[in-house]
C-alpha cells in the first residue's frame, strides 16, 4: 500500500461520512459504466429486457464498481494527498480510516457477487468480480505506477460492463459485446489522456509515468488521434456484425466525426504550443463522454425502432 502522509483529521458531522463513503465510490465512473452496460442489455434482448434482471445487474454493477473505486482510493491514498484533482477525497482529508474503508469496499464486492449471483447469472457475477480484481491488481497495484501504457492495458476493466450486460440477458458471450467491449477499450485512452493533459503536472510530481506526464504534449496529441480513429473504425463494426438498423450508424457516424475533429484540432493544437490554456484538453475529455454516452443511447434506442 502507498504510504500516507499526516495531517490532522478534519472535523466531520455524519453527512460529511455519509458523502465521504460515497465519494469512495466515485458515483460519476459508476454512471458510465452503467451507461455502458444497460444499452447492451436492450440490445441484447432487442427490445425492453426483463425488468428484475436489469435491476440487478445496476445494483451488483453499481456495487462492484464502487468498491473497486474504493480499493483504488485506498491504495493511492499518499499521491491522491498530492495532487490538485483528488485531495479532497476521503482518505487525503483522513475523514474515513484506510481500514474502514478496506472494509467497506469488501463488504461492497460481496453484496454484489451475492446480488448479480442471485439476480442475473453466475457468468455475469464471474465477470463482474473478474474486473474488480483487474482493476484494482492489475491497473491500480502493476501498472499505473510503472508504465506509460498504465491506462491503456489497465482500461480493460473498464470494458466489462459491455460484456456484463450481454451475458445479463442471454446467458453466454457473442462477437456483439466484444465489439462494443472494444469501443470503450480504444475510447479510454484519448478520454484518459486528455484529462492526464490537464493535471500533467500532478501525475509528474507523484511519479505516476502517465503518458502526458513524460511525453511531449504533441506526441499525447497523436496518440489520442491514433485511438479516436480506431474507436470510430472499431464502432462501425457493430452494423454489419450484428444487424443494427439504420439509427445506430448514423449516429455512430456523425458522433464519430465530431470526436475525430476535436482529436485532431487538439492534436493541431499541441504541435503550435505546450500552453494548456490553449491546448484546451478538456474540451476533448468533455466531448469525448458525451460521445460514449449517445453511442450507447443509439444502442438501446436502436432495437425499439427497427426490431
Amino acid at each position: 500500500m502507498g504510504r500516507r502522509t499526516g495531517s490532522a483529521a478534519e472535523p466531520t458531522t455524519w453527512r460529511d461520512v455519509v458523502a465521504a463513503y460515497v465519494g469512495l465510490t466515485k458515483p460519476r465512473v459508476i454512471e458510465l459504466l452503467l451507461l455502458t452496460t444497460v444499452p447492451v442489455m436492450f440490445f441484447a434482448a432487442r427490445g425492453v429486457p426483463d425488468l428484475l434482471t436489469v435491476v440487478g445487474t445496476v445494483i451488483g454493477g453499481t456495487f462492484s464498481a464502487g468498491s473497486a473505486s474504493v480499493f483504488n482510493c485506498v491504495y493511492d491514498r499518499d499521491i491522491d494527498e498530492q495532487m490538485r484533482r483528488t485531495r479532497r477525497r476521503a482518505l487525503p482529508r483522513h475523514i474515513v480510516s484506510p481500514v474502514a474503508a478496506l472494509v467497506f469496499g469488501t463488504v461492497l464486492a460481496v453484496a454484489s457477487t451475492a446480488v448479480l449471483l442471485t439476480l442475473v447469472n453466475p457468468l455475469s457475477a464471474a465477470l463482474s468480480l473478474g474486473a474488480n480484481a483487474f482493476y484494482v491488481l492489475v491497473y491500480t497495484m502493476l501498472l499505473k505506477r510503472r508504465t506509460t501504457q498504465n491506462i491503456v492495458w489497465g482500461g480493460l476493466a473498464g470494458c466489462f460492463p459491455a460484456l456484463i450486460g450481454w451475458t445479463a440477458v442471454t446467458g453466454s458471450l457473442a462477437w456483439t459485446p466484444i465489439i462494443l467491449f472494444l469501443v470503450v477499450f480504444f475510447w479510454t485512452p484519448p478520454h484518459t489522456w486528455a484529462l492526464a493533459l490537464r493535471y500533467r503536472e500532478d501525475y509528474a510530481g507523484v511519479d505516476v509515468p502517465m503518458l502526458p506526464a513524460v511525453r511531449p504534449a504533441a506526441e499525447v496529441g497523436k496518440q489520442v488521434v491514433l485511438y479516436t480513429w480506431a474507436t470510430v473504425v472499431t464502432s462501425l463494426l457493430l452494423w454489419p456484425v450484428a444487424g443494427t438498423g439504420l439509427l445506430y450508424p448514423v449516429v455512430a457516424v456523425v458522433l464519430g466525426a465530431v470526436f475525430l475533429v476535436e482529436a485532431h484540432r487538439m492534436w493541431g493544437r499541441t504541435r503550435r504550443t505546450d500552453d494548456l490554456t490553449e491546448i484546451q484538453p478538456m474540451r476533448l475529455f468533455h466531448l469525448s463522454n458525451l460521445y460514449l454516452s449517445l453511442l450507447f443511447v443509439a444502442v438501446a434506442v436502436d432495437p425499439l425502432i427497427f426490431h
